[in-house]
């Protein structure tokens, strides 16, 4: 197997799956669900940014280009933004963002928008693994190149 496809202790593939999540709620409900010992997908790399709204859609497109299979932004509450309007912004951004990347070819379900609170680590856990459940039953976004033997060139 090529060394840029992960496979799981059980050798099975595992999504590479990339969060951007805001510093004031997501990311605090996120530690509370790691504190906590909650069981989750551990393919999930955290990027912490000061709001949803700071995340440039170019972020999630180079995501993608970088090898992710999914995506997930999350940030405060509709209502609840540490900056009193980020999350209304976020909210607009992404929604134009998704046409552009059906236009690409990227499905839908590899990018999850969720709004989860400081409080909220179990549903951290739950938006975490539904989001890998989901992009692993898609498969890989990008084949790895082969070579002759199935060798990367």
């Amino acid at each position: 197997m090529p060394n840029n496809v992960k496979q799981d202790t059980d050798g099975a593939w595992s999504p590479k799956i990339v969060a951007f999540v805001c510093n004031w709620c997501t990311y605090t409900g996120a530690d509370l669900a790691g504190t906590s010992r909650l069981k989750m997908e551990a393919n999930v790399r955290v990027i912490r940014v000061a709001c949803s709204s700071r995340v440039n859609p170019l972020f999630i497109i180079k995501a993608f280009e970088r090898g992710a299979d999914g995506v997930i932004v999350s940030g405060c509450h509709t209502g609840d933004c540490h900056y009193s309007t980020g999350n209304y912004y976020a909210r607009r951004r992404f929604a134009i963002l998704r046409d552009l990347l059906q236009f690409m070819g990227v499905d839908d379900d590899r990018v999850t928008f969720s709004w989860v609170s400081a409080s909220e680590g179990n549903k951290w856990q739950e938006v975490v693994n539904e989001t890998t459940d989901r992009v692993r039953a898609l498969g890989a976004l990008h084949a790895p190149p082969q070579g002759k033997g199935g060798e990367r060139p």
